[in-house]
């Protein structure tokens, strides 16, 4: 399963990408994630020790200028648009707890959209893990879906936006959907973050009725000290596993 995970910043995102992933390891799959949102730290929030030690990939200068041909950062018009990446999960990835993960980091001067090694490097590992490898992926993104090339977005199972109560959130949902319909991802659905209340649910559905509604996650302030001691939030508030069980069933029907 290919997920790719978005939403407006602060809604909790890496959250549920850090639940998907346990639990899709627990249930014995090997497990890929992506902290491609340059305002997250999945790393943290999974439990992985010396997290703000592990390098983004695209800090990663000689491996890139390997694999590219061109030195990144440098105005070299002569670069590989497929460089070889086939190798890079299994050499490059940080593993902890059975789950394996990358940090993205961002290109300077443009993001994904540029034309640059550090571009063609990143995008080709994308599409090899999400195109071409067995394990489950999950993409913790920014509020868009600039990551997502249009050779990539039929391979994706399922965009979730993730949304809380609130009209930003609900504006930024509809906007991600506009944008990936452009690219041809119509495999859009809704997870509610932060729910306290019937009144909350009430809320989002009814303002985000054109979207497919996957499940919720009960507001839980136990979320928040888990984030303050720097622990998993499902170690904390083991019960938010129960919420993201449901969602998962959701995924597979």
């Amino acid at each position: 399963m290919k997920i790719a995970v978005s939403g407006k910043g602060g809604v909790g995102k890496t959250t549920l990408v850090a639940i998907l992933a346990k639990l899709f390891k627990d249930n014995g799959q090997k497990v890929f994630v992506i902290d491609a949102d340059p305002d997250t730290n999945l790393a943290l929030t999974l439990g992985f020790p010396d997290s703000s030690k592990i390098v983004p990939l695209v800090q990663m200068k000689e491996l890139i200028e390997k694999r590219t041909g061109a030195k990144p950062g440098a105005s070299s018009p002569y670069f590989k648009l497929n460089p070889k990446v086939d190798d890079i999960p299994d050499k490059y990835f940080t593993v902890h707890n059975g789950i394996k993960l990358a940090v993205m980091g961002t290109v300077r001067g443009g993001g994904l959209g540029c034309t640059c090694p550090e571009n063609a490097f990143l995008k080709a590992l994308l599409r090899h893990l999400i195109v071409e490898r067995e394990e489950v992926v999950i993409l913790d993104m920014e509020a868009g879906i600039e990551h997502l090339g249009r050779g990539t977005v039929e391979a994706i199972d399922k965009l979730i936006v993730v949304v809380e109560p609130g009209i930003r959130s609900i504006e930024t949902a509809r906007r991600i959907k506009k944008l990936a319909e452009d690219i041809g991802l119509k495999n859009i659905a809704i997870v509610e973050n932060k729910v306290r209340n019937t009144s909350d649910r009430k809320f989002i559905e009814e303002n985000l009725n054109e979207f497919d509604i996957l499940g919720y996650i009960l507001y839980d302030e136990k979320i928040i000290e888990a984030d303050l001691k720097s622990l998993p939030p499902f170690e904390y508030a083991p019960e938010i596993l129960e919420d993201g069980k449901k969602i998962i069933e959701r995924l597979k029907q």
